[in-house]
């Protein structure tokens, strides 16, 4: 469904962020992308959506195929039209707007489907109920869940076929995280809207997804089934905190995986 093939990412036409990068999201499937702040996940989800030109970034090798179509270097709003939508980090919203118009306003570019549009808005409130109570609230008076909500009401008005998700837990606390994962996990489901998904919360992001890669300094380190990476040695103590023997470790006492050979192999 979507293909990164061999990408590089330079911005301000001399700083090399992706290098070489390659993966793949299938059809209906959740996939995450996995590493440490500044390894390049935002990057690459910008690279997708086509929102590196707001940043002066550039696509400078390789391809980004969305159903065999290379949309490396569309405009980011043809780009939605086709069927990709991030939500960016943060869960920006117009803030002045009411939560019911910033629902609406991800469906601004299906103006001529009115009949569509409402009944998609009647669905949104049947996932999230909240929105529809809060619907004439001004938003930016949401907490950090409520907003998390919205953003993904506004994303799924657009009719995505793949959601291009952010750091879908930053801020939240554990038992809202838990929500919204099952919520994506639903939209997923139901919606059969694949998703890519960039998250700190490795644990979670693995129990979630039925496929990860693990990116470190622009590159791609590691990939395979999220079942497999749970249970990879490496992955238990650098990103879960667990020892072989299942003790935590403070991170003074791990070091960079980048000096275990086994972990590049």
């Amino acid at each position: 469904m979507l293909t990164l093939e061999n990408i590089e990412v330079v911005y301000n036409n001399v700083v090399l962020v992706l290098k070489g990068v390659s993966l793949e999201v299938p059809e209906g499937k959740i996939v995450a992308l996995l590493g440490a702040n500044g390894a390049g996940k935002t990057t690459a989800l910008k690279a997708i959506s086509g929102l590196l030109y707001t940043e002066l970034g550039e696509v400078t090798r390789g391809a980004i195929k969305w159903r065999d179509i290379k949309v490396n270097g569309i405009a980011p709003e043809e780009i939605v039209k086709m069927g990709i939508v991030q939500i960016m980090e943060g869960r920006p919203v117009f803030e002045h707007l009411t939560v019911g118009e910033n629902i609406k306003v991800g469906a601004f570019h299906r103006r001529q489907e009115r009949k569509e549009v409402r009944g998609d808005l009647e669905r949104i409130y049947g996932y999230f109920p909240r929105l529809e109570k809060l619907k004439n609230r001004t938003s930016g008076y949401l907490s950090g869940g409520e907003r998390q909500m919205l953003v993904l009401g506004k994303a799924l008005m657009a009719s995505p076929s793949l959601l291009l998700l952010d750091e879908p837990s930053l801020g939240l606390s554990p038992i809202l995280v838990k929500d919204v994962f099952d919520m994506i996990v639903r939209i997923n489901m139901e919606e059969k809207t694949s998703i890519l998904l960039v998250e700190q919360n490795a644990k979670v992001a693995l129990s979630t997804a039925q496929h990860a890669y693990i990116m470190e300094n622009g590159h791609i380190v590691m990939d395979g089934p999220s079942e497999q990476l749970l249970g990879n040695e490496d992955i238990k103590e650098f990103y879960l905190g667990l020892s072989q023997i299942g003790k935590r470790k403070s991170y003074r006492e791990v070091k960079h995986y980048k000096r275990r050979k086994r972990w590049l192999a």
